[in-house]
């Protein structure tokens, strides 16, 4: 078995345990010694992180071979136009080359608590929202892309990535989840050019479709 935490990182905290310059770090809201990140979110950036202590879990997640889907909620400074979604699309070329196509759609704003600090009105008195799901995992991705069909990304949250969900966690807030594949199987290396699946946890998936959520709550960040 592997124990799997799903944590929705808040803004302006670093997807680690420790920082010397004394940055909030998710050591502020989950204390599960021996777990690590499967990935990252930029400080700026919000939503579902994952983590983990089993290492083969770990790199299934988040290695690029894999290419786990990943849905970002993102506002965007003005209007999107159909044009730039279509561009989304297709796939755009930033300077490390183009973008594998994605899937883009106008949203409503999602049911998420309020950012702190909150998005200036008076600096951006018109915004949008934009549900995008990419396959890749470059550096500030989804802030290039959008940039690069002229609607910069002022706030960004992680909604999902493959099968698991942020779901109505709070900033801080995270679930755990058991995944029973025998730790064994998991480091089994596949034949040569064949991967195993990731949908062979099926509890983690269908736990994510379920939503089941822990009662751990947020705890003050450490002196």
């Amino acid at each position: 078995m592997s124990t799997l935490y799903l944590l929705h990182k808040p803004y302006r905290m670093l997807s680690q345990f420790t920082d010397s310059q004394g940055r909030s770090t998710l050591a502020d809201v989950l204390d599960a010694p021996g777990v690590y990140a499967a990935g990252r979110l930029d400080y700026d950036s919000e939503g579902l992180l994952l983590l983990s202590d089993d290492g083969n879990l770990i790199h299934r997640i988040a290695h690029p071979r894999h290419k786990q889907p990943k849905t970002y909620w993102v506002q965007l400074e003005g209007h999107i136009t159909d044009e730039a979604i279509r561009a989304l699309v297709s796939g755009v070329t930033l300077k490390d080359g183009p973008t594998l196509p994605a899937k883009a759609r106008r949203m409503s704003p999602p049911d998420v608590a309020e950012r702190a600090p909150a998005i200036d009105p008076k600096r951006h008195p018109v915004t949008s929202w934009l549900e995008l799901t990419i396959s890749e995992g470059r550096n500030r991705q989804v802030r290039r892309m959008t940039a690069h069909v002229g609607f910069p990304t002022l706030r960004l949250i992680r909604a999902a990535i493959g099968p698991w969900q942020l779901g109505d966690l709070a900033p801080g807030q995270w679930r755990k989840e058991t995944l029973h594949a025998p730790r064994t199987t998991q480091a089994t290396k596949p034949r040569s050019g064949q991967h195993k699946p990731l949908n062979t946890y099926k509890d983690a998936e269908r736990g994510a479709k379920r939503g089941s959520k822990s009662s751990a709550k947020p705890r003050g960040r450490r002196k």
